[in-house]
């Protein structure tokens, strides 16, 4: 009998969840062939839907059913922990985690429905583990129990596509760049004031033009971002951001583009092997992986980094220009409920290493270089979709039940008399 395992997940969607969920289906359908694996597709946020059907995944989108109408023997929501369900068997819930140093208690409640727990990364398994909150007793106010992680929780990585993301010759054109030389930002401007988004576009954006203002033959920032979708009105609300930032600096500043909207893994590849893009900027205020900078990182092109967050899994500091900082707690303008807290803390790059690192990757690009390329060296050895695959074989190994098996009837021969024919 076929263990029956039915994965919740955003696996249809442009999103990072959607991306992860997709990579994480099929590993498990490599891992365990002989699974009945079917799939609830669900939304994330607004982001767009449509991606298996754009990009023709027959065998994925003849996995979705449209809804549970049985007791699975495993069941998986790929999502954040407050969604957590269990209704299977065995309960897996998968999630990127957190980029801060506290989660909500939803969270915790999450974790503990479920039988297991996988993270993307070591920062986010020590959120959800360290993370404890008192219980008091309504009637004396008195502490009567920790709410805390009481159920297992693994780290399995997010394992690179080597075969999407490798050198290749770029057909992106680029030829609106002037400089020969540009700083890639990748990801997300959300909500926050400038210095306070996660992805910290905005002060990434202050931060080069004020190291690169007045300078002679100064290199641009590429900036590959979006709000929420790939509007006009999206795309113009950036050229405002951008420009906000420009007039708050002094000088002649150095340009700086924006490339708005989506683009499909392959020409993302392109856009990181493009001749012009030298390096990949992430002053990141926490991550709970990081996907872009594993894959740029496969490339051997140098990076600039917060030294802190999920992205430490895969990211040596001998290879790679990391930017110490502190943490600070969370800006009022970036709290999400039940998500980014106002009671936690994120990284703060300090100014002085970031205009140091930007100008060392600019000015000793050579020996930058070299370092990439051992950084792209490890990647490859220890964090492809195969290596994800033999995590996840080796999770759950540890963790799954033993589920019924079918078994095939053998009846004995039997040695029945040899009848004459009478007459």
């Amino acid at each position: 009998m076929a263990v029956k395992c039915i994965i919740s997940c955003p696996i249809s969607t442009y999103s990072g969840y959607g991306a992860r969920s997709r990579d994480f289906v099929r590993a498990l359908i490599n891992v365990y062939p002989d699974w009945d694996i079917k799939i609830l597709a669900q939304r994330w946020g607004n982001t767009r839907k449509g991606f298996l059907e754009d990009h023709n995944d027959t065998d994925l989108l003849s996995r979705i059913i449209p809804g549970l109408n049985y007791k699975p023997d495993v069941w998986m929501q790929i999502t954040v922990p407050n969604e957590f369900q269990a209704v299977g068997t065995f309960n897996v819930g998968v999630t990127a985690g957190i980029e801060t140093t506290i989660c909500a208690p939803e969270w915790i409640e999450g974790v503990n429905r479920m039988d297991l727990t996988l993270t993307s990364s070591q920062h986010a398994k020590d959120v959800l583990l360290n993370t404890v909150y008192s219980v008091t007793e309504k009637s004396t106010g008195s502490v009567a129990d920790e709410l805390r992680a009481r159920k297992p929780i693994e780290v399995c990585f997010e394992g690179l596509d080597a075969d999407v993301f490798k050198k290749v010759t770029s057909t992106i054109n680029l030829d609106d760049i002037e400089e020969d030389f540009a700083f890639l930002v990748i990801g997300h401007w959300m909500q926050g004031s400038i210095g306070e988004d996660r992805k910290n576009i905005g002060y990434t954006v202050k931060a080069f033009c004020e190291v690169f203002k007045n300078k002679p033959n100064p290199p641009a920032l590429l900036l590959k971002t979006q709000q929420a979708n790939a509007s006009i009105i999206d795309r113009d609300q950036i050229f405002n951001k951008i420009n906000s930032i420009r007039s708050s600096v002094k000088g002649k500043l150095p340009n700086i583009y924006l490339l708005h909207g989506d683009l499909s893994d392959s020409r993302l590849n392109e856009l990181y092997n493009h001749p012009k893009v030298k390096a990949l900027v992430s002053l990141t205020k926490g991550e709970g992986f990081g996907r872009p900078m594993l894959e740029f990182g496969a490339l051997g092109k140098p990076m600039i980094v917060s030294a802190w967050s999920g992205h430490m899994d895969f990211l040596k500091d001998n290879f790679t220009k990391f930017v110490s900082g502190r943490l600070d707690n969370v800006h009022a303008s970036a709290v999400i409920e039940k998500m980014i807290l106002k009671e936690a803390k994120w990284f703060r790059p300090d100014d002085e290493e970031v205009a140091n690192s930007f100008t060392s990757v600019y000015k000793n690009y050579n020996k930058s270089l070299a370092s990439a390329k051992k950084q792209s060296k490890h990647i490859l050895d220890n964090f492809t979709l195969e290596d994800m695959e033999d995590r996840i074989e080796d999770i759950f190994e540890n963790y799954l039940p033993e589920f019924p098996k079918e078994v095939k009837l053998e009846l004995p021969k039997l040695n029945l008399p040899k009848l004459k024919k009478i007459g």
